[in-house]
């Protein structure tokens, strides 16, 4: 798996006693599933999205966001208004929610290991509540949890880092915070913290300089680097991930991702060499090496999804819709600079091969995420 050193070198030996969590595009996907929203709402004043003023939101407390939209947009509406009419619409989508990928194994693991958490986020209290219930034992598991309406100002101020750190007693130094947004990189810098950017729009990457580190994934993350406990969880060099469904076109060995469906859209943060399986038009089910990456150009940014099939010609694997459940990770990128496609090389495919001899990366683990006919 590759994984990329704190970018400042006093990092290395800092020994990190504690862990604070955004929790929206950091550890959920709620700002995923519930894009739509926005985007339908806007539709009854005869206004679209504008994505350039969206990604500028991103990590926003409500109050700045409502304010910015009702700006950007010219709404005919009070905050209290606009926060009444769309807000169960939003509640409506945070039971799809889904963890991102490495954010329960790093939860579990730090948990295990005594290493105290928090989670603060810019949303409202009772909003951040309302999104863990659809988690078990996620809200157990954080020593604070804090809300920006419980802090005298939200991010980019450093107040919410701070006061989870003195909840923890722990000095604001030896804390490492975990954010995907520009404002919350900017607030656990202003804490005097160690700030870990798993940015959750990966086109923006360049935003993110003043982090300590840079990430496409939190899987990419190893704790080892800030003085905590190391992994151990990887099998012949794969680890194994919580399932992650999406569909596509396949054609020459590459792979158009559907984006008609929440459900089966793949996070930013998905990025690297996967193991998995793929279920094709004939319903029969194909071992398969992803990878997966971005095609960046001055106009968009699109996924760029190259793919191995293990047994068999892949010549002979004709034009045809896909459905893919990705297992196991190889490995990310060497430099956050590599943001295009990865290729997949030969060691990559024999380490997938060896994998698929172990029962963590069967079909019998995934079989059930695959829609049932």
């Amino acid at each position: 798996m590759g994984d990329l050193a704190p970018t400042h070198d006093n990092n290395e030996t800092h020994k990190i006693s504690a862990v604070i969590f955004d929790l929206d595009g950091t550890l959920l996907n709620t700002e995923q599933v519930t894009k739509g929203v926005l985007k339908e709402y806007l539709g009854i004043y005869g206004k679209v999205p504008d994505k350039e003023k969206e990604i500028k939101r991103l990590g926003m407390t409500q109050k700045q966001s409502v304010s910015a939209i009702i700006k950007d947009y010219d709404l005919p509406l009070s905050p209290h208004q606009y926060i009444q009419d769309i807000l169960p619409f939003y509640q409506g989508k945070w039971q799809l929610a889904k963890a991102l990928p490495g954010a329960n194994r790093l939860m579990a693991h730090l948990h295990k290991q005594g290493i105290p958490i928090a989670l603060a986020s810019n949303s409202l209290r009772k909003n951040i509540d309302g999104k863990l219930a659809y988690h078990e034992g996620w809200k157990e598991r954080f020593a604070v949890i804090l809300g920006s309406d419980q802090v005298r100002a939200g991010k980019p101020e450093p107040d919410i880092f701070l006061e989870a750190a003195s909840r923890m007693n722990v000095h604001p130094a030896d804390c490492l915070v975990i954010e995907d947004s520009v404002v919350g990189v900017k607030a656990g810098k202003a804490a005097g913290m160690k700030v870990v950017a798993v940015p959750s729009v990966q086109t923006e990457i360049d935003q993110y300089s003043i982090a300590d580190s840079v990430l496409h994934s939190i899987l990419e993350l190893q704790p080892e680097l800030w003085g905590l406990p190391p992994f151990g969880d990887c099998i012949d060099n794969v680890l194994p991930v919580e399932p992650v469904f999406f569909k596509g076109f396949y054609s020459n060995g590459r792979l158009r991702e559907f984006t008609d469906d929440i459900l089966a859209d793949l996070p930013d943060q998905v990025f690297g060499i996967y193991v998995g399986w793929a279920k094709i038009e004939s319903n029969e089910f194909l071992k398969i090496v992803v990878s997966v990456g971005w095609e960046n150009d001055s106009c968009s940014s699109n996924r760029n999804i190259q793919t191995f099939i293990p047994d068999g010609n892949n010549e002979d694997l004709h034009d045809c819709e896909m459905e893919l459940v990705l297992v196991g990770h190889i490995r990310g990128s060497y430099s956050m600079k590599t943001t295009n496609f990865l290729d997949i090389l030969d060691e990559d495919k024999s380490i997938a091969s060896a994998a698929f001899c172990h029962p963590e990366f069967s079909l019998d683990t995934c079989k059930s995420v695959f829609p049932q006919e």
